[in-house]
């Protein structure tokens, strides 16, 4: 247990990033003079470069040790983290963002596989649950701390912070932590890296620029390049000695429909927070903090579920938990839907304790899926699979969240909104809070489609699983542990 304590506190930290720059943002963009689409790229940038780096990072955890891997990821975060909170103008504070990044991958890529190798199967949902509780921790902590230290501090210290929890995490993970798992020797796919990265990176770019920008011919390229670059490499991969992703994972029966319903959660649900915000501080007219403090109850409620959800895993098999989560996740974006300007605050506080219950159940029953259908040898390529699909759902979401928002105002003040820089009133407001309606009844579709993956996913177990596809160049010889 005390191994999985560091892990979660490592989980903990990037948790607590995520929120807490969401309330630094206005603090950010006046301190540095920054553009809206740089201040985009101050969120967007960090969890993009996640996406890119998750399958990889999670093959050198394969590689080298999962725990030496979590570790180089904490010296990286905290690394990044001092230099954001001394950034001089956008592009440092972008850049050290990215860095940030790179630790944060380097840690979320190798946790899932570094708890498979502490706990046997029976045990790992009950662990995964545990281990949500870190991320539900790190997500409230980041919602008060980030509005104590951007209203009476300064914005830098939400990256200071970082330093200190950071250095004691490093020292606990060199004392308690100490790789079990097998080894693999493999080599790095360079090319497989380029495409997956040009390609996503293109998409992704395209569906960020279109939250400033109107679609034109650049816009355009960038989208329909970075398709091309993702399709070749499949293509590519299939034919690759030692390839980046073991692809011959996804005909496991239970692997493609857990990937998927990660991906869709994190498209559906994401962008929740965002549309929340931009609702309660838009037409009802709330200070950033005072709107994040109404979500808080849901996160404390999910923390407190999230290890029930993990036993009940274990103990009936990851599918109705997942998929029960999943559904009431759906019913609270229907309860969102119903918002109005005169609607009473507390159907915001009750709705957002349903999504949290049904996150809690979800994601330690789906971690324990995964990690129960493939081989040891494999958890960290897993693993850092698993970050990816979610991720790449996580960063469209956000996007999706601003570009719902300008159906009925401009994108410039939508995301003024968000930022808390801007309010609606009278029919303005109206009208803004019926175009949030139509982003939330998307996300109960999308929601709806991961409840259907969740619940038609394969149901045999590990010790039936075809093995990883066999060495072609010797890239797979275990190293004992």
């Amino acid at each position: 247990m005390l191994g999985l304590a560091v892990v979660m506190v490592g989980l903990l930290m990037t948790a607590v990033d995520t929120t807490i720059v969401v309330l630094a943002l206005p603090e950010i963009e006046r301190g540095l003079h920054l553009s809206l689409s740089s201040v985009i790229w101050v969120v967007i940038g960090y969890l993009l470069v996640i996406t890119l780096l998750a399958t990889q990072v999670g093959r050198l955890g394969d590689m080298f040790g999962r725990v030496r891997m979590y570790e180089a990821g904490l010296v990286v975060f905290v690394a990044g983290s001092a230099l954001c909170a001394l950034s001089w103008n956008e592009g440092a504070i972008v850049g050290f963002r990215i860095l940030q990044g790179i630790g944060g991958a380097l840690m979320t890529a190798n946790t899932g596989a570094i708890i498979a190798d502490l706990f046997p199967p029976e045990q790992r949902g009950k662990a995964y649950g545990y281990n949500s509780v870190g991320w539900s921790l790190g997500a409230v902590l980041g919602i008060v701390i980030g509005g104590l230290v951007v209203t009476y501090v300064s914005w830098r210290w939400i990256f200071w912070i970082n330093v200190p929890i950071g250095v004691v995490a490093i020292a606990l993970t060199g004392a308690l932590l100490h790789d079990t798992g097998q080894r693999a020797k493999r080599r790095l796919d360079l090319a497989g890296m380029f495409l997956l990265g040009a390609g996503l990176f293109g998409v992704l770019w395209a569906v960020t620029r279109l939250t400033t920008s109107p679609f034109d011919a650049s816009t355009t390229g960038f989208l329909v390049g970075g398709a091309v670059l993702v399709a070749s490499f499949v293509f590519v991969e299939r034919k690759r000695a030692a390839p980046m992703l073991d692809l011959s994972l996804l005909a496991v029966p239970t692997v493609s429909p857990t990937l998927l319903a990660a991906l869709l959660q994190g498209l559906a649900n994401y962008a929740v927070l965002f549309l929340l915000i931009m609702y309660l501080q838009g037409p009802r007219g709330l200070s950033p903090l005072d709107a994040s403090l109404l979500l808080v109850p849901g996160y404390v409620v999910g923390s407190v579920f999230g290890p029930l959800a993990g036993r009940l895993s274990d103990r009936f098999g990851p599918v109705l938990p997942a998929t029960a989560g999943l559904a009431l996740q759906g019913v609270a974006l229907l309860w969102f839907a119903t918002l109005s300007v005169g609607s009473g605050l507390w159907v915001v506080v009750l709705a957002s304790i349903v999504n949290g219950v049904g996150a809690s159940g979800f994601f330690p029953a789906n971690s324990a899926a995964l990690m129960r259908a493939v081989k040891p040898q494999v958890f960290g390529i897993a693993s850092g699979m698993l970050r990816t699909f979610s991720n790449v759902g996580m960063v469209f979401s956000f996007s999706v969240a601003i570009l719902a928002a300008s159906r009925s105002i401009s994108r410039s003040l939508a995301f003024a909104i968000f930022v808390g820089t801007a309010k609606l009133h009278g029919a303005v407001a109206r009208a803004f809070t019926t175009g949030l309606h139509t982003a939330f009844y998307v996300s109960v579709a999308v929601m709806a489609l991961a409840a259907a993956f969740s619940a038609t996913r394969g149901a045999r177990r590990q010790g039936e699983l075809p093995a990883p596809a066999p060495s072609r160049a010797g890239e797979e010889v275990p190293a004992g542990r």
